[in-house]
């Protein structure tokens, strides 16, 4: 099928594109793409003139199906580098299928998969399940990432040479820190030998041990045990500390202090291999939507303070923090009904990533471009994908956005088997009213 999209918002900072304009798909790829401000063209010029006129030529030519975008935004697909599919071992939480599902309502046409599953993604027979699996039943481009370490235990290096050969595009123990130094030290220097990111989950295991929600007064006047901030800090410390010892690759996961923005960006500023990302939850909402105990306002690392919410977003201003992610985490609904001490940390995010992102630009934080850069060419960059971009011959990833309309979030309607958020009835603005992925399009609206 051809498609062509039609007087939309064109944004792809990949390109520097921004302006009013077409894109044309053919074969799954992008074929065209022809703005005011600028154009990308094909060798066969013709192909936007006169799409319409040309309908009745061929058979070939009745497959084409014109997408009118005026008044809305057309961005790359969006990339999620940080997601939870669950699947293998936990698909009563989450499955390929269904995430990706979930993935595809939200905006997102790539999405790369933690390895904490069952069994964890430590080996190259996981990395395949999870590929294959993917392709059979995803909606969307399923990237693995495998464990940093076996069995997601801090104490040997997992196969990591096999394990990107076979499709694994960074190396995490999320979820579970790895909290010897000398073991960190040596995944960054395979990072170096293989060009992938070590992703860090910077957590002192010791300092937050019994911890579930931020160290503070609120924390002490509901009687629930803290995790004080520098329990984050002091591992952000260590592994930047690491990532110049070693010149390897250093992504820090979910950035939730105002004390982490500043050891990124002095590592920066060092010249240190060092990239963040956040979440949308650690720039939309405090500690205090853990009042009344509401464990789906329970995350680790935790939400925090006002002063550290202001940190994240001048982070994400000025560059420090390179990249929004969702780190999806959807449970079932039995899990977060337990006492708050028990209920396991996380949020199912990747239906509403976008609307509360879209926050930072109505918020005057962050232009739309700097916005699309952060939930597309940023992260593909980060992990070396040939994705987050519409040049000419790219997959036919896209995104048609209407960042006026107003709806309510309902978790009941979620695509995701988690329904577990603390934005369920929140007003949100700006949503994704249809993806394009690999050609294959999704209707959302």
């Amino acid at each position: 099928m051809r498609i062509l999209i039609k007087n939309g918002y064109i944004i792809d900072p990949s390109q520097g594109i921004d302006g009013v304009g077409d894109v044309l798909i053919e074969d799954e790829k992008i074929s065209e793409v022809r703005s005011q401000k600028s154009e990308v063209r094909s060798q066969k010029e013709n192909k936007l003139k006169t799409p319409n006129s040309r309908l009745g030529e061929s058979p070939k030519e009745t497959e084409l199906r014109t997408i009118e975008a005026k008044s809305m935004y057309v961005f790359p697909g969006l990339i999620d580098m940080h997601t939870h599919l669950r699947e293998p071992g936990f698909e009563y939480k989450e499955t390929i299928k269904t995430g990706t599902m979930a993935a595809v309502r939200g905006g997102f046409t790539t999405v790369c998969a933690m390895p904490n599953t069952n069994p964890v993604n430590d080996n190259s027979s996981v990395t395949d399940l999870i590929i294959r699996k993917a392709i059979q039943e995803g909606a969307c481009t399923v990237y693995p990432i495998g464990a940093i370490t076996k069995g997601q235990k801090g104490e040997e290096l997992a196969e990591m040479g096999i394990m990107h050969a076979e499709g694994c595009v960074a190396f995490s123990d999320d979820g579970s820190p790895v909290m010897n130094s000398l073991v960190m030290r040596r995944a960054l220097e395979y990072s170096r030998t293989f060009n992938v990111p070590i992703i860090s989950h910077c957590e002192d295991m010791h300092l937050s041990e019994g911890g579930v929600m931020n160290e503070g007064l609120l924390s002490l006047t509901l009687g629930l045990r803290g995790i004080p901030s520098e329990a984050e800090e002091v591992m952000v410390a260590r592994d930047i500390a690491l990532a110049r010892l070693t010149n390897g690759r250093l992504h820090i996961a979910h950035v939730s202090t105002e004390g982490s923005v500043r050891l990124v960006r002095q590592a920066k500023e060092m010249g240190i291999n060092v990239t963040a990302e956040t979440c949308p939850h650690y720039f939309s909402i405090t500690e205090d939507a853990v009042k009344g105990y509401n464990t789906n306002a329970k995350v680790n690392p935790p939400l925090r303070t006002q002063k550290d919410i202001d940190a994240i977003k001048q982070g994400l201003k000025d560059g420090t923090i390179d990249v929004i992610a969702t780190d999806h985490a959807p449970h079932h609904r039995d899990e977060k009904l337990r006492e708050f001490d028990q209920a396991p940390s996380g949020i199912s995010g990747l239906e509403t990533a976008l609307s509360l992102s879209l926050r930072l630009v109505y918020e005057g934080v962050l232009t739309m471009a700097q916005f699309v850069e952060k939930m597309t060419a940023n992260p593909a960059r980060i992990l070396r994908l040939d994705k987050g971009t519409l040049k000419v011959g790219s997959d036919a990833d896209v995104v048609i956005i209407d960042i006026n309309k107003e709806f309510k979030v309902e978790t009941e309607k979620f695509s995701s088997k988690g329904k577990n958020t603390p934005f369920d009835g929140w007003n949100l603005k700006g949503m994704a009213v249809m993806t394009i992925c690999k050609g294959k399009i999704y209707d959302i609206s």
